[in-house]
């Protein structure tokens, strides 16, 4: 499973260095990677979720004003 892992996330500007060293460059910039993707799918959500609410006011607005 790592061998996958490595090869989905490979180093870019990693010189030579201890594997210690290199493993958690490597977790570091993997992790900064994941908080970047949550972060636009948060904003993804946020948008859609207005999105849904915003209809659904307009919904409730045109009910109430057929009645």
């Amino acid at each position: 499973m790592e061998l996958t892992t490595l090869r989905m996330f490979p180093p870019l500007d990693c010189s030579p260095c201890a594997d210690g060293d290199w493993q958690r460059h490597h977790q570091e910039r993997k992790l900064r990677m994941m908080r970047f993707w949550r972060d636009g799918l948060e904003r993804q959500i946020a948008a859609v979720t207005a999105a849904i609410n915003t209809l659904e006011q307009q919904i409730e607005r045109d009910q109430a004003g057929s009645n």
